[in-house]
């Protein structure tokens, strides 16, 4: 009996000793084939984002809508009577009525958007949305309206350049459009269909945007934001308050909005806009050079390796690529040292320049790469569309 209950004794200490081992030392045995996963979680009383983060872009608006204002324009218009009122035949049966046959005048009114640039009262807004008017009425936020003066405008960037006489006006910040990325977030602010201001969201959908037949030097930002008519000569800004663009059209089938937006950049509009006050007109260089594109079959006939570059087809005598050396037939492949694969890089680069700046130009020339240098001068009213 007595060996028997010293058994169990040793059976029960054996058994605290092992649950002893296990609970103590089983997790550091462990600890090296089990992977730690560390949970963050938000406290119970953390605050919310601020106006500015991705729930609400109330900030952004609030900074920058103030200075986005209506654009009403007013312009008469001629109608002339039909033809058939001036028939002989007609007159015979219905008399000689001088009213019939006068031409008529009435009022035509359209709606668009604008931007203050500055407390002087200049505004920026689009070329095609003041073009003839005779009128122009620009209607604040804050409920004040005044008569528009039209200091210039450029049919070839649809920037025109507005100025109002009141005081203390809001004015808008300028960002930095040539940074735009494509997904960043922007916001279009205007005067669709004239039902008031009106603001949407969207992204960039892409920058550098040209060829669409739009404008004479095409550089647009292209948005999702809902763009409709009215926006144009609205502003778009970025996600805090800057302005980035000049909403200016829309790619459409049916008259709406379907996606595609497009805006000139602040930093285009602004330069336009400075041009215009300075000297009363976009100053632009010009070389005096025509370029064409490269088309595959040209790239064949004359054993190119790729469509990059514009060849020169043409060169005014005495201009300044003619004087800089270039020749009918030489492909300009980069100017000031910008890669040049289509002509209407090359127009937009040799246009950004003032006149009397240098521009350097890198030609290849029967194989060859020559480098050149030209001074522009001031691009003519009807200089060739290929600089």
């Amino acid at each position: 009996m007595r060996h028997t209950l010293s058994y169990i004794v040793r059976v029960i200490v054996l058994g605290l000793a092992i649950a002893f081992v296990v609970t103590y030392f089983w997790p550091q045995l462990t600890q090296q084939n089990t992977a730690t996963v560390e949970i963050r979680q938000t406290a119970a009383d953390s605050p919310k984002r601020g106006a500015s983060g991705p729930y609400t872009y109330a900030a952004a608006v609030d900074k920058a809508s103030p200075a986005v204002v209506n654009v009403n324009t007013a312009k008469v218009v001629s109608v002339r009577p039909q033809p058939f009122l001036d028939d002989p035949l007609f007159r015979q049966f219905f008399g000689d009525n001088d009213e019939l046959i006068t031409p008529r005048k009435h009022v035509e009114t359209s709606l668009g958007s604008g931007v203050i640039m500055s407390e002087q009262g200049f505004i920026l807004t689009n070329h095609h949305v003041i073009q003839g008017a005779d009128a122009i009425q620009i209607m604040l936020q804050d409920g004040r309206s005044a008569q528009a003066k039209l200091v210039g405008s450029d049919p070839d960037t649809d920037i025109a350049v507005l100025k109002i006489n009141l005081k203390k006006l809001p004015v808008i910040t300028v960002g930095h459009s040539d940074a735009m990325h494509v997904g960043d977030v922007v916001l279009a602010i205007g005067n669709p269909f004239g039902v008031g201001q009106t603001v949407t969201m969207g992204i960039v959908s892409a920058t550098g945007r040209n060829k669409l037949g739009i404008n004479t030097f095409e550089n647009f930002i292209q948005t999702d934001a809902a763009i409709n008519p009215g926006n144009s000569g609205g502003a778009l800004i970025d996600a805090e308050g800057n302005l980035v663009g000049i909403n200016t059209a829309i790619f459409s089938r049916s008259g709406g909005y379907q996606g595609i937006g497009f805006a000139i950049p602040a930093s285009l509009a602004s330069s336009v806009m400075t041009d215009i006050l300075q000297h009363g007109r976009p100053l632009r260089g010009w070389l005096g050079m025509e370029g064409q594109a490269i088309t595959p079959q040209i790239a064949r006939a004359l054993n190119l390796d790729s469509t990059d570059g514009v060849i020169v087809a043409g060169i005014v005598r005495g201009g300044p690529a003619h004087r800089a050396g270039v020749q009918p037939g030489d492909i300009i492949a980069s100017i000031d040292d910008k890669k040049i694969t289509e002509a209407r890089e090359a127009l937009l680069a040799i246009s950004s320049r003032k006149p009397g700046d240098r521009v350097k130009l890198e030609v290849m020339r029967n194989g060859k790469k020559l480098k050149l240098e030209a001074v522009a001068i001031e691009r003519p009213a009807r200089a060739a569309l290929t600089e």
